[in-house]
C-alpha cells in the first residue's frame, strides 16, 4: 500500500470521526436540550372550621363527612349543663331584684305610714302632758308649795317629750316619702346587671347548636357523639367549593414575564382535559422555598415564586387536591 493511500484512509477515518460527533451533536441539541419542562400544582380551597367557645359534649351530629350544607343549616348539637344551671341561677336572681326594685318604687304600705302616724300623734299627745305637768309645778315652785327637784324632773320630761316627737315625726314623713333617688337608681342598676348576667348565659348557650356560616361540603368531622370537645377545638371542617384555586410553585426563569392578570391553560389529568386559569396572586416563596443554584456556572440562584390563579369558567367535579400541569 501507497503512502499517499494511507494517508487518504486516515483523512477519511478522522472526517468520519467528525461527522459522527457532529450527528450526536445535532440530535442531543434537538432531544436533550429541547425537552418539555413541566410545571405541576394543585387545586385549593377555602376552608373554615366549626368549633365551640366553652367546653362541651356532643350530643348529635347532624350532618356527615361528604354533605352539602347551606348557610344557617344546623351542623351539631352540643351540651353544656354548667351553663344551664347558671342560666336558672341567674334568672332567679333577676327575679329577686326585680322585686326589691317593685319594692322600693311603690314606697313603704298604707299600714306602715298609718302606724307611723300613730306614733307622731301618741307623742305630740305625751308632748301636751308633759307641758302641763311642767306648767303646773312651775307654778307650785314659784308659789313655794313645790320644791324645785320636782320642778326640774316636770321640766325634763318635757324636754324627752319633745325629742320624741321630732323622732316620730321624721320616721311619719320618711315612710311618706318613700326610698331616695339614690336607693331607687342602685336598685335599677342591680335590675340591669342582673338581666345583663342572664344575656350573656343565653349568648353562651346559642353555641350549643353550631351552624354553617357559609355553604360548603363537609370535608371533616373530628370528634364522636359523646365525645367532650375542648375550648376552640375543632368540631368540623367545612370546605367553601365555590372559591377554588390552583397553586403553583414556578422557577423564576419559568415564569416568562407572567403578572397578575395573565390568563393560561393547566391540564387535568383526572379528567384528561384542560382549563383556562388567571392569575391573581404572586409572591416570593422566601429562602426556604425550592430553588436551584446555578453560581457555581458564574451565574446566579433561582427563586421560587408562589403562583394562585382562580379558573375562567364553571368546571364540574373540580376537586381539592387535583393535580394541574402546565407544560411548557
Amino acid at each position: 500500500m501507497s503512502a499517499k493511500t494511507q494517508h487518504n484512509n486516515i483523512l477519511l477515518a478522522i472526517l468520519g470521526f467528525v461527522t459522527v460527533i457532529l450527528l450526536v451533536a445535532i440530535i442531543g441539541y434537538f432531544t436533550l436540550d429541547r425537552t418539555e419542562e413541566t410545571i405541576q400544582g394543585e387545586v385549593e380551597v377555602s376552608e373554615y372550621r366549626v368549633a365551640c367557645k366553652l367546653p362541651s359534649r356532643v350530643v348529635e351530629l347532624r350532618v356527615k363527612e361528604g354533605d352539602f350544607v347551606h348557610k344557617g343549616d344546623t351542623l351539631v348539637i352540643l351540651e353544656m349543663p354548667e351553663v344551664s344551671a347558671q342560666q336558672q341561677a341567674s334568672e332567679a336572681t333577676v327575679g329577686v331584684v326585680d322585686a326589691m326594685s317593685d319594692l322600693i318604687d311603690a314606697g313603704a304600705r298604707k299600714e306602715t305610714i298609718e302606724s307611723a302616724y300613730q306614733l307622731y300623734q301618741q307623742a305630740q299627745t305625751a308632748k301636751e302632758l308633759a307641758k302641763k305637768t311642767y306648767d303646773r309645778l312651775q307654778r307650785l315652785y314659784d308659789e313655794g308649795v313645790s320644791t324645785a327637784q320636782k320642778r326640774d324632773e316636770a321640766q325634763a320630761a318635757y324636754k324627752a317629750t319633745e325629742a320624741q316627737v321630732q323622732v316620730a315625726k321624721a320616721q311619719w314623713e320618711l315612710a311618706k316619702s318613700g326610698a331616695r333617688e339614690q336607693e331607687r337608681r342602685a336598685a335599677q342598676k342591680q335590675v340591669q346587671a342582673a338581666r345583663g348576667a342572664v344575656n350573656v348565659v343565653k349568648s353562651v348557650l346559642r353555641e350549643t347548636v353550631q351552624v354553617a356560616t357559609a355553604d360548603g361540603e363537609v370535608s371533616a368531622i373530628y370528634p364522636k357523639v359523646g365525645e367532650l370537645v375542648g375550648m376552640g377545638s375543632p368540631i368540623m371542617s367545612i370546605s367553601m367549593t365555590n372559591d377554588m384555586w390552583g397553586t403553583f410553585n414556578v422557577r423564576e426563569d419559568q415564569l416568562k414575564g407572567m403578572k397578575v392578570g395573565d390568563t393560561f391553560k393547566a391540564y387535568i389529568p383526572a379528567f384528561d382535559k384542560e382549563i383556562g386559569l388567571k392569575v391573581y396572586s404572586m409572591k416570593d416563596e422566601g429562602t426556604y422555598a425550592t430553588w436551584k443554584a446555578t453560581k457555581t456556572t458564574g451565574q446566579y440562584d433561582l427563586k421560587t415564586f408562589e403562583v394562585k390563579a382562580r379558573p375562567t369558567e364553571t368546571f364540574e367535579g373540580l376537586r381539592p387536591g387535583m393535580s394541574l400541569i402546565i407544560k411548557e
